[in-house]
């Protein structure tokens, strides 16, 4: 088993025929990403920040820190540029000091409040007919809830408001503990912005409560009834803005189920459930030979951490323990290896974020081993140019992949086969040349110094 793969080392992980990937998505985003994926297929938006009129963020967890902090200066140029922006926290936040609204409900009521949001834009006609019509399927919920009534795009937003009538300003107010007027607020600015309404959602609430996966859905409701999805200035699926390079070569899906991951007893689950592990272990008596941890620290990041250093104690759970980190951790000083991976500036990596609305992709290379071949020196891997033992994972994976498979009969060893030196290890440059020659675009001039 293994923590979280990037999605550029996710070949390297997938070649055993079964899924094994332990993450910490369960209790990090998972909620969020189901209620994005049920309304419009991706699991994460992609805010069109810089040309929004108005901006909703949950929480200001992704404007200040994980990969999205170049958000923080889309948001800002957004602000100077007239847009308005409102935030939903708790806490005040960096960038609740910035917003033009800072609302903080009571943790966990924060589907009501927007529930709210949507009747008043409803009762109150301010909805984009016109982009209803065409991308929802209301038609189809008509034809089940009422088949006897006209079928009419009217009449579906009739019942819609019916649906929410109890979410009245009045209610949100007592229920989510709110100021008076915050929910006009909110339908005001989204019903002036319109199309150029975009918002953020990740953790917070979504991760924090139960059933908070229905914030996001009811987030993307709001968006439906601005018209502002996939426009200028709203919300796009992470997908439109992000790329992701795979070699031309990769293996097949997995064909084993693994119950240490997905438990029958949860069938619905959109994400494994990771965070129970040791409880799985322990409840069906199995055991995990070989268990990485790579840039993961369970102990650490899970509701139980001592439940994992019981499992990581324990010979009978886990036959060995493998800690692929560049810090020292609570979970590493539980492993039988501590082997170092690079940081940035010591490991290959391909970068695409959703960033901003337009597709980018980015290559980092180890500084020292690439300053080696500048002055003439000819690398074949990091481990040596970098300080110390540190190693980079995607040489560590392909190396270890063809010591589990040296001759090649368990057909893994070659989706990462030299393609000059049959039966051979593929190097990084032949490793990256294959996953960017699928790039667009980039390939003809990636050779140009610059």
């Amino acid at each position: 088993a293994t923590a979280p793969p990037d999605r550029h080392t996710r070949p390297q992980h997938a070649a055993p025929p079964i899924y094994a990937h332990n993450s910490h998505t369960t209790v990090c985003s998972a909620s969020a990403r189901l209620g994005f994926s049920l309304s419009f297929g991706d699991d994460r938006p992609s805010p069109d920040y810089a040309n929004a009129k108005f901006i909703l963020l949950i929480s200001a967890h992704l404007e200040t820190g994980h990969y999205f902090n170049p958000h923080a200066q889309r948001i800002i140029e957004a602000k100077n540029n007239g847009a308005r922006i409102a935030v939903v926290d708790t806490r005040l936040s960096n960038t609740s000091t910035h917003a033009d609204r800072w609302i903080s409900p009571w943790p966990g009521s924060e589907g009501a409040m927007l529930l709210a949001v949507a009747r008043l834009l409803l009762t109150s006609g301010r909805v984009d007919k016109d982009f209803m019509r065409r991308w929802t399927n209301w038609a189809d919920c008509l034809a089940s809830k009422d088949p006897e009534g006209p079928q009419t795009l009217e009449r579906y937003l009739e019942l819609l408001a019916e649906e929410y009538a109890e979410y009245t300003p009045e209610y949100a107010m007592v229920e989510c503990q709110i100021e008076e007027g915050t929910i006009e607020y909110l339908a005001d600015r989204i019903a002036e912005a319109g199309s150029a309404f975009t918002s953020h959602l990740w953790r917070s609430t979504a991760a924090g409560n139960l059933g908070g996966w229905q914030v996001a859905r009811i987030l993307m409701l709001l968006h439906s009834l601005s018209g502002s999805v996939g426009t200028k200035g709203g919300l796009n699926p992470n997908s439109w803005d992000k790329f992701v390079p795979k070699p031309s070569l990769n293996p097949p899906p997995n064909s084993r189920w693994n119950e240490r991951l997905w438990p029958k007893e949860w069938p619905l689950a959109h994400y494994e459930m990771s965070f129970l592990l040791p409880h799985l272990l322990r409840e069906q008596d199995s055991k995990i030979d070989v268990y990485f941890t790579r840039v993961y620290n369970p102990v650490w990041t899970n509701p139980d951490g001592c439940s994992w250093i019981e499992m990581f104690e324990h010979a009978s759970r886990i036959g060995c323990h493998v800690a692929l980190t560049p810090t020292w951790n609570e979970t590493a000083q539980w492993a039988d290896y501590v082997l170092p991976m690079g940081l940035a500036p010591e490991r290959h990596d391909v970068m695409s974020q959703e960033t901003h609305a337009a597709t980018w992709i980015g290559f980092r290379q180890p500084v020292k081993r690439e300053y080696g071949r500048l002055e003439g020196a000819n690398p074949q891997t990091t481990l040596g140019y970098n300080p110390g033992e540190v190693w980079e994972e995607a040489e560590f994976w392909i190396a270890l992949t063809h010591a589990i498979d040296p001759d090649g009969s368990l057909g893994i060893a070659r989706y990462f086969e030299s393609p000059d030196r049959p039966g051979e290890p593929s190097t990084m440059h032949e490793y990256r040349s294959a996953v960017f020659g699928t790039v667009p675009g980039p390939s003809a001039s990636a050779g140009q110094p610059g």
